[in-house]
């Protein structure tokens, strides 16, 4: 796997992945794109997402929708890494498994999302949810 950052000016940067997808980075508090510490947690919670819609779906869970909002902490000296990320997993659906989704989410954390994986060797990485019923 390849990709490359690009300098376009001031503390904004272009990223082009190897399938020739682009985002945008600013450096600058995220101003006028994601900063790039915004984009780890974002790809945090894509990773995870993509494994909780998989195995729900699989477990023919009837989900119309599904949002993580993910919170980071960091530690206040350079590097600012992350110290803490919590992810917070909303299920929408009709008679969702509170076991399931549960389940869905320990197998995610646990066996699936390579980017949890990667920074649990450094972030203390939890997580909840709650369903919606409809």
């Amino acid at each position: 796997m390849k990709a490359t950052v690009k300098w376009v000016g001031d503390e904004t940067f272009m990223g082009t992945s190897e399938s020739g997808h682009i985002i945008n980075m600013d450096a600058n508090g995220g101003n006028l794109a994601p900063s790039p510490m915004e984009n780890v947690l974002m790809s945090l919670g894509g990773c995870s997402s993509v494994d909780v819609v998989s195995i729900l779906q699989k477990s023919r869970q009837d989900i119309r929708d599904v949002k993580v909002e993910i919170t980071g902490e960091r530690v206040e000296t350079i590097p600012r890494v992350f110290s803490d990320i919590h992810l917070h997993f909303i299920v929408t659906g009709t008679d969702v498994s509170e076991k399931q989704v549960e389940r869905a989410i320990n197998l995610s954390a646990d066996k699936y999302c390579s980017v949890a994986f990667m920074l649990n060797k450094s972030v203390k990485i939890t997580h909840d949810f709650e369903i919606i019923n409809v």
